[in-house]
C-alpha cells in the first residue's frame, strides 16, 4: 500500500506548487513562492506519495481571524484517488477557528459549499497590453507618485482598510522583491493609493491597485505600465477586479481590456468589511 504523507512545504517545493499552477494557467509571478511563503510558512502544505509530491495547497492565517486558500492542486494523473480530499482536510485544519477565504474556479463553487463555504461576488480578469493601455489612459497630470519600496505605518494602516487582516509580513516582501515595481500617491503627505506590477509566467500583472478614485488608479496604472521595457510593450497585462467595483468596471471598459477569466470569492463564514470600491486590483487570488 503507497503511503501518503502530508506536511509543509520547502521554499523549493512551493516553487513547485507555483509551477503546477503556471501549468493550470492561473499564470503566477515569477517570484510568488518567495514572496507568499514567509506569511504562514506552516501554511503551504504539500501530498507526498511514496516520497513524491503530487498535491499541493496553501492555507495562510494572516492572524488568528483571517485565513486564505490557494494552490489546491494534485497532479492530473493522481486525481479522483481521494488524495486532494486528504490535503484539504489538513489545510481546513489549519485554519481552524477563522473565516477563511477563497477565490475558486466558477465549476467548483458547489464543492466549496459542500466544504462551508459562501459566494460573495465574482473576481474578473481583463487583459490588454501597454501599449495599447497607455495610449488609451492618454497624458496624465502631474501627481506625486513616490516609488514604494518598503513598508510604513501609513501603508499599513492604509491596506488594512481594503484587506480583511493586517500583512505587514507579506507587504515587505513583496514590496521589494527584486522584479516587482510598486508606487504609492500621495497627497498631502497621505498615502490615497498604491500599486504593484509584477512580472508572471505569461506577461505581466498589476496588483494590488488600490485606490480612493478612478482618476488616482488611472494615474498609479500608468506610472507602473511606464516602467514596462519597450521590448515586451506588447506583451499581456493583467488586472483582476472586484465585481461590486462598477468604478473599476468603467475603467478596464473605457482602456478596452478583454475579459479572459472569473473566480468566485467565497468565504466560510461572512463577508469581511473592506472598501470594495477602492480595490481596482486584487492583490492575487492564490493570498486575497
Amino acid at each position: 500500500m503507497p503511503q501518503y504523507d502530508i506536511r509543509p512545504l520547502t521554499l523549493a517545493e512551493v516553487q513547485f506548487a507555483v509551477n503546477w499552477a503556471g501549468r493550470e494557467g492561473w499564470n503566477p509571478g515569477v517570484h510568488d513562492a518567495e514572496c507568499f511563503r514567509p506569511t504562514d510558512p506552516d501554511g503551504f502544505l504539500g501530498g507526498f506519495l511514496d516520497g513524491e509530491m503530487i498535491a499541493s495547497v496553501s492555507a495562510v492565517n494572516y492572524d488568528d481571524a483571517f485565513s486564505f486558500l490557494g494552490f489546491y492542486i494534485v497532479r492530473p494523473e493522481f486525481r479522483g484517488s481521494g488524495h486532494g480530499l486528504k490535503i484539504a482536510q489538513h489545510a481546513l485544519a489549519h485554519c481552524k477557528g477563522r473565516n477563511m477565504g477563497l477565490d475558486g474556479v466558477i465549476e467548483q463553487q458547489d464543492n466549496y459549499r459542500k466544504s462551508g463555504f459562501h459566494f460573495a461576488y465574482n473576481n474578473y480578469r481583463f487583459t490588454g497590453t501597454k501599449t495599447a493601455i497607455l495610449a488609451a489612459l492618454g497624458a496624465q497630470h502631474e501627481f506625486s507618485i513616490e516609488p514604494l519600496t518598503n513598508t510604513s505605518e501609513n501603508l499599513l494602516t492604509y491596506d488594512r482598510a481594503l484587506f480583511p487582516a493586517p500583512r505587514g509580513v507579506f507587504l515587505r516582501d513583496w514590496l521589494r522583491a527584486p522584479s516587482h515595481t510598486s508606487r504609492a500617491f500621495i497627497e498631502n503627505g497621505d498615502i490615497k493609493g498604491y500599486v504593484t506590477l509584477r512580472p508572471c509566467q505569461t506577461g505581466y500583472k498589476i496588483g494590488p491597485l488600490f485606490a480612493d478614485s478612478s482618476d488616482i488608479a488611472r494615474a498609479l496604472m500608468a506610472s507602473v505600465l511606464d516602467t514596462i521595457p519597450e521590448d515586451h510593450a506588447t506583451h499581456e497585462v493583467f488586472i483582476d477586479i472586484p465585481q461590486p467595483n462598477t468604478a473599476a468596471f468603467a475603467l478596464v471598459d473605457a482602456l478596452g481590456l478583454e475579459k479572459v477569466f472569473e473566480t468566485a470569492r467565497m468565504y466560510s463564514d461572512h463577508e469581511p468589511e473592506i472598501d470594495l470600491n477602492r480595490i481596482f486590483g486584487v492583490t492575487t487570488f492564490e493570498l486575497g
